[in-house]
């Protein structure tokens, strides 16, 4: 009578191959003879084994499944623990650490690595934008041998080490059987080739350092600290992979009059008392040419004035910042009799002089201009 393989391991005929693997590991740990001594646990041991052995292996399963015992009569091969491991399945590390996972050669052709250069723009470069040539030091495809490494002529070949596979493998014997481990091929870097005769002019990389001069567009509204976004145009890859991207950061170089907020201009204009009084026009230099800024009378001091559409384009939408300017009044220093003569008229008719005794007093605002003005 055929082994109930299925039962041996306690799972259904339908079982999955992960519920047979968990069944084999919970069942293995349990019996193993080296950390269980008791009688029949060998013999336990390698029954499980050879169930889990049955099970896996899609063509034994076939045999259990049509009542037939794939180990009868050597059919399946002998196998067992002990033995020359699990037949065609690998070892016993294999149900419990899911085997070495195959994992082929890897591509000698790799994506390149992205490149950041710094930019320094001009504030109406950043805000009107601008075309700049950049000089870039990256990695180019080489021409000689179009990416791949090899001489003219020549080709690569396979890895002798690894038979093409990228890895080597080697089998150690511990107290769970055979253990084998896999790492990469020391010879071909796991690509499973060599280069027999490497290009002259790139030694078998696939690419050179190369000094290239590319424009960049500079959109206009862009603000100190941005990236641009070149695709394409970083290094590329070994063995004449893709490119990856080079990245543009703009760097926005101070401006004497104008400072930025965003999508708005600031700048600052100084007036006299009497401008500011008696109101005036102005003839501001902007961004975009000269503009007349018409001050109020009785314009104050910290006052803000705005030109609206004059600042910077609004980079993801339509439209402008505004041109924020801040009025500073500046009040004479010093005064000649003259001068003082007619604003100690003007403070008379304002009614902002006081009797003399009340100004040494009590300090009133004409004696105080008065002293300001003589530097007292």
């Amino acid at each position: 009578m055929a082994t109930d393989y299925y039962g041996v391991l306690g799972v259904a005929r339908g079982a999955t191959d992960t519920e047979i693997k968990r069944a084999y590991r919970k069942l293995a740990r349990d019996l193993h003879p080296d950390v269980n001594p008791e009688p029949g646990a060998k013999e336990r041991f390698q029954e499980v084994t050879r169930a889990y052995e049955a099970l896996t292996d899609p063509e034994k399963r076939r045999i259990v499944d049509l009542g037939g015992d794939p180990f009868d009569n050597g059919a399946g091969g002998a196998g067992g623990f002990g033995g020359a491991g699990f037949g065609g399945l690998g070892d016993i590390m294999d149900a419990f650490f899911g085997g070495a996972a195959t994992r082929g050669p890897r591509s000698r052709t790799r994506a390149g690595r992205d490149a950041l250069i710094p930019i320094e723009l001009e504030l109406d470069e950043t805000v009107f934008g601008a075309v700049k040539d950049l000089t870039v030091d990256t990695a180019i495809l080489c021409t000689t041998c179009t990416g791949s490494g090899a001489a003219p002529g020549t080709h690569a070949a396979t890895c002798t080490t690894c038979s093409g596979r990228g890895e080597v493998q080697s089998v150690q014997r511990g107290f769970l059987g055979q253990v084998v481990s896999s790492r990469t091929c020391p010879t071909c870097a796991g690509t499973g080739q060599v280069i027999p005769e490497p290009c002259p002019q790139c030694a078998g990389d696939g690419r050179v350092r190369s000094r290239r001069t590319i424009q960049v567009k500079v959109p206009a509204g862009v603000e100190d600290g941005m990236r641009i976004r070149l695709t394409g145009q970083g290094e590329v890859g070994p063995g004449g992979g893709p490119a990856g991207d080079l990245y543009v950061e703009i760097h926005e170089r101070p401006h004497p009059v104008f400072t930025r907020d965003g999508e708005d201009l600031h700048c600052r204009v100084t007036l006299p008392m009497t401008s500011a009084a008696l109101g005036t026009t102005l003839s501001l230099k902007t961004l975009d040419g000269e503009e007349d800024l018409d001050i109020r009378p009785g314009t104050q001091s910290g006052s803000q004035l705005t030109l609206r559409a004059h600042g910077a384009p609004r980079l993801r939408a339509t439209g402008r910042g505004n041109l924020v300017v801040h009025v500073e009044v500046t009040t004479p220093t010093r005064l000649d009799a003259e001068q003082e003569k007619l604003l100690r008229e003007l403070a008379a008719l304002r009614g902002e002089d006081q009797p003399e005794s009340h100004r040494e007093a009590q300090g009133g605002l004409f004696s105080r201009v008065r002293d300001a003005f003589n530097g007292r």
